[in-house]
């Protein structure tokens, strides 16, 4: 990876992720369990919350493979590697500013996003003097009937912590 390519994107649409995807014979499992998936995985989630919310929305969609990562998963791990690789030297960052201390919060959703199950995904953004304090992207424990109640579902949830962070 040191001598790869940077990426502009931490998941790139070309990635249509799916269980379709994950090994299913002897040789596909015995290739992936030499692959360090999980830890790929564990490292930039930790990354993630500690200072790069960006990766937010692409690890919460690798995650979903973690029982059983097909060579497709993999490629879309190694490229949000080399995206990383690309914005080492970005990260939140906390200036003095002289105007008024204002929390301001961002949501977004996408409808049925998961083509298997047809849940949704939901993430929200808080900031804090323009540096963002808190993010979070997951996947809905149910599924929505249509685009507006996913977005009433996440601003709930945004509602949620916004409260609590004021």
């Amino acid at each position: 990876m040191a001598e790869s390519k940077s990426v502009s994107v931490p998941l790139a649409n070309h990635f249509k992720l799916s269980n379709d995807l994950c090994p299913k014979t002897k040789e596909e499992f015995e290739r992936m369990a030499q692959v360090p998936y999980h830890n790929a995985v564990g490292s930039v989630m930790y990354l993630m919350v500690c200072s790069k919310p960006d990766l937010a929305y692409s690890i919460s969609v690798l995650s979903r493979y973690m029982a059983n990562p097909g060579e497709t998963h993999w490629d879309a791990m190694k490229w949000l590697l080399r995206y990383i690789k690309g914005t080492s030297n970005l990260g939140i960052q906390f200036r003095k500013q002289a105007e008024s201390v204002i929390l301001k919060g961002f949501t977004d959703s996408d409808y049925a996003g998961d083509r298997i199950n047809r849940k949704s995904t939901s993430s929200y953004m808080y900031t804090l003097c323009n540096s963002c304090t808190s993010w979070k992207s997951q996947l809905q424990k149910i599924v929505a009937l249509s685009s507006t109640e996913i977005e009433y579902i996440t601003a709930t949830d945004a509602i949620q912590e916004g409260i609590w962070l004021k």
